[in-house]
């Protein structure tokens, strides 16, 4: 009775499988590397349906039936078909698509492909269902994790506002550092110490704040609250955001792209994934718009003369016929490209270059030094500079950050295609158009109130607090609908904090005292200055903050969720001042003030502090 009840059961789930066929799931990885891979596009060739990679690597998709065919396809990848072969669970190990290779030979369950042309290496791979093993002759693209190299941040201290009461600093809308600090995690290590500027970090996410009025280019908000990492201390926000406007209201650009080919960006995750956000780019052109593609490798040439936007397939076409090989000539092609934008200049427009490379730069001038001088020349004629960065393994980050920097630009760092989304089309007026440019920051604090504070980040970013008032003094740039944050961290007077160090009383100097403040209830005023885009004399605007302090759980959603991301900047950087710092209580508040926000950069976040906890204490 039991075989029989045995096969009804069996024949009736076999009917169902037929009829609502069943789900699929498995993993994608590097084939070389192993790393699990994001956004890999898995498609069923019969139903048409379509899955995404999540973070690490999984995936889930339905199948009509045991004989429909998957494809897997990623950028900088050779595409994949398997035959799911009734199989419920199929891991994949994708092959990085590589121009340069002279020679494949497959090993393959039935047969063998083989061409003698050279010394053989091997390489494992763990193709399912594809390969059993891969051999490849000839240059092959061989990541090495050990070039990388990274600006020093020495970390802000502790000041005593009786000898110095301004902290004056430039605006930075750089995000370059999150999306990087994300590759590391999602390739299963731990960031490099100088890799991660907590500024950065905290200014890759929009937050709700209310645009300016009057006809103004910038607003400010400020916030006080307790510090997460020490109850005792405070935390205070200074928040400003650009104006936001209708693509139909932008200016006409003249964009010229420079765009590195040199050998350095073979391989995923370079030369590929630039093509792949340039095009996107291009989709968002309207026919006022320009564009010119200029190239370098040993030397700078011009791919593409200034086309109209609306010639879309003409542009994407140069931008697809890019091939990697050679030496990096990288300060040929800025000047070359400064030279093709100045040629194409539209009075009152948007002028500016997009730079995509891993800024290893190789030949001619490409110290940090000598290229910050060539930037800092070329930026004082209208013409704005974006850096995008590439790659891993070799990225020069404190190159393309300081191009940037003295460029009157933005820099970010595309590691997937949907990085490259959400700098080319979601944040594409930020990243393309400047609303005001030389922004500054300038706080005066209330020894009344203030005993020490301290600028969290921004590191790079300082200035002499006589800079402010000088026109001549470079700032930073904020783009249409860009929203810079800041946070100090302030020790109140009266509270006993080991965080304030102490030196012996001065012998020939009247020791100045709390009572030089005033007692109006003021914490502090912070200033800002900025100018238009075409300006060259600043406007200045100011605030003052009360002494109010208002509970960490009654502050908005955007400031509870800046001081989780501030928090894992802190752990990540193993910083001084981390204090109580801890993985488990920034993602709980990061869980709570997470909010509704579509794009899900939130949610990515807190499975990103989730990673970095883990990693940490695997190696405890």
């Amino acid at each position: 009775m039991r075989t029989i009840l045995f096969v009804i059961g069996l024949l009736l789930s076999l009917g169902g499988y037929a009829k609502n066929g069943y789900e699929v799931s498995g993993k994608v990885v590097d084939a070389y590397t192993g790393i699990a891979l994001a956004g890999v596009q898995v498609s069923n060739v019969v139903t048409k349906e379509q899955s995404l990679t999540d973070d690490k690597g999984n995936y889930r998709i339905q199948v009509r039936d045991g004989k429909n065919t998957l494809i897997f396809s990623y950028v900088g990848y050779l595409e994949q078909r398997i035959a799911v072969n009734h199989r419920s669970k199929v891991d994949v190990a994708l092959l990085q698509q590589n121009n340069t290779l002279d020679e494949v030979v497959v090993t393959g369950y039935e047969r063998k492909v083989k061409r003698q042309t050279a010394p053989m290496m091997h390489v494992n791979t763990a193709l399912s269902g594809q390969v059993s093993s891969l051999y490849i002759r000839g240059t092959a693209y061989m990541p090495n994790q050990n070039q990388e190299s990274y600006r020093k941040v020495k970390e802000n201290k502790f000041i005593n506002p009786l000898k110095e009461p301004l902290s004056t600093f430039a605006a930075d809308v750089d995000a370059a550092s999150y999306s990087n600090v994300r590759r590391f995690i999602n390739s299963g290590s731990l960031p490099e110490k100088d890799a991660v500027r907590v500024e950065e970090m905290i200014n890759y996410f929009q937050y709700e704040v209310a645009g300016p009025k009057h006809g103004e280019p910038v607003n400010m908000v400020t916030e006080l609250t307790k510090a997460p990492w020490n109850s005792a201390h405070q935390l205070m926000r200074v928040t400003l955001k650009a104006k936001d406007m209708p693509t139909a209201k932008l200016k006409a650009s003249n964009l010229v792209f420079l765009i590195d080919v040199s050998g350095s960006m073979m391989g995923p995750g370079r030369l590929p994934l630039v093509k792949a956000s340039l095009k996107m780019l291009v989709d968002q052109l309207r026919d006022i718009d320009h564009v010119a593609i200029v190239t370098y490798a040993g030397s700078a040439g011009v791919k593409l003369e200034s086309t109209p936007g609306d010639e879309k397939m003409k542009i994407k076409s140069a931008i697809e016929e890019l091939e990697a090989g050679g030496s990096t000539a990288g300060a040929a092609g800025i000047k070359k490209a400064y030279e093709i934008a100045k040629q194409q200049y539209i009075k009152g427009g948007n002028n500016r270059i997009i730079l995509a490379s891993d800024g290893d730069f190789n030949v001619g001038e490409y110290s940090d030094e000598s290229m910050e001088e060539l930037i800092a020349k070329e930026s004082k004629s209208g013409i704005f500079l974006t850096v995008l960065g590439y790659g891993m393994g070799n990225l020069k980050d404190s190159k393309m950050e300081i191009l940037a920097n003295k460029g009157h630009g933005n820099y970010a760092y595309i590691d997937n295609i949907s990085e490259a989304r959400k700098a080319m089309v979601t944040e594409f007026g930020g990243t393309l158009f400047t609303v005001a440019k030389d922004v500054k920051i300038q706080v005066e604090f209330n020894p009344s109130y203030v005993q020490a504070y301290r600028l969290v980040g921004y590191e790079n970013r300082m200035l002499e607090a006589e800079d402010f008032n000088n026109d001549q003094k470079m700032g930073g740039d904020m783009g249409v609908g860009h929203v810079v944050t800041a946070l100090y961290e302030i020790v109140p007077v009266g509270v006993e904090s080991g965080m304030v160090g102490t030196v012996d009383p001065l012998k020939y100097q009247q020791h100045a005292n709390a009572a030089t403040g005033r007692r109006n209830a003021e914490l502090a005023t912070v200033k800002f200055r900025y100018k238009e885009p075409e300006g060259q004399k600043s406007k200045l605007q100011q605030k003052v903050v009360g002494t109010a302090v208002t509970e960490l759980n009654n502050v908005s959603d955007d400031l509870r969720f800046a001081t989780a991301v501030a928090e894992l900047g802190l752990l990540l950087r193993d910083s001084d001042f981390k204090q109580k710092a801890n993985f488990d209580q920034l993602i709980v508040r990061a869980k709570a003030s997470k909010g509704k926000y579509e794009e899900g950069y939130r949610a990515e976040f807190i499975r990103m502090a989730e990673n970095a906890r883990d990693l940490l204490r695997s190696k405890e």
